[in-house]
């Protein structure tokens, strides 16, 4: 955005403004709005807001609720300033003060959300154009195929195959050599398979934290409620198996099943 405007950019970044000494940390903020005021039209992009203004109901810590009330009046203060714009970004919107989600301070929330197929097309194309590809890459296949992944998982999804390919080359790389042969860099091309091997590698952000486990549990170590078991094959197996067939005769598989009854009687099993 600084770049499209022509403004001066000031980047504060919310752990690194914290200080242990008394006062220091609220004068960082200070010095970073009279700075910008003395170079508008100027933007100032908070980087971790929550991690300097937290809400202040469930902060136990002074220093927060002094920079909180200090932001507040720089921010209410912008209103007579002219040519000055506050940006802030946070993965934690909900832990943000709520004076600061406010009219007149940060009202205007735009979610930047996770990119759907095109948008991942575009991601892997701006991190590719500067690399060597192979005739067999299809970027739009490896968009296809990386569902949930973010800007940085895609940036380093573009990393690692490139490393890979360095990878294999390295028996004709002389690395006691200053400079690597021509012929050596020419063959140097990032594949599919360079891709397939750090999609193996790598999983999105959002599922870094969450581990995958598939049962092996069977319809035979259940025992007894043939009922149930014949029901849930209908609603849940059945669709997966065979969706054609509810494609053919225009059915619409049921999008949830709820599970009721009394502690211990084997909910979780099924």
């Amino acid at each position: 955005v600084a770049n499209e405007t022509g403004a001066f950019f000031f980047l504060i970044n919310g752990p690194e403004i914290m200080s242990k000494l008394a006062g220091e940390s609220e004068s960082n903020l200070r010095k970073a709005f009279e700075e910008a005021e003395k170079n508008s039209p100027a933007i100032i992009f908070i980087d971790e807001l929550d991690a300097i203004a937290p809400k202040r109901e469930k902060t136990h810590g002074e220093v927060e609720r002094r920079i909180v009330s200090q932001l507040l009046t720089l921010m209410d203060g912008l209103k007579q300033r002219s040519h000055v714009i506050v940006m802030a970004a946070t993965n934690r919107p909900n832990s943000i003060d709520p004076a600061l989600r406010r009219f007149g301070r940060f009202d205007r929330e735009v979610d930047i959300g996770i990119p759907d197929a095109v948008g991942r097309l575009e991601i892997l194309r701006i991190h590719t154009k500067n690399m060597k590809l192979g005739e067999d890459v299809d970027l739009v296949q490896i968009g296809n195929e990386t569902h949930g992944y973010v800007g940085a998982d895609l940036a380093s999804l573009c990393s690692e195959a490139a490393l890979q390919q360095i990878r294999e080359k390295m028996d004709v790389i002389d690395l006691e050599e200053d400079t690597i042969d021509a012929e050596v860099l020419d063959s140097l091309a990032v594949t599919q398979d360079n891709f397939r091997f750090a999609l193996n590698q790598s999983n999105p952000s959002a599922l870094r934290e969450t581990v995958v486990e598939i049962p092996t549990t069977t319809w035979q170590d259940v025992g007894g409620l043939e009922n149930v078991k014949r029901e849930l094959q209908e609603l849940v197996q059945y669709p997966v198996e065979h969706p054609e067939k509810f494609l053919k005769f225009g059915m619409t598989p049921s999008r949830g099943v709820l599970f009721y009854g009394p502690p211990g009687c084997g909910k979780l099993e099924y």
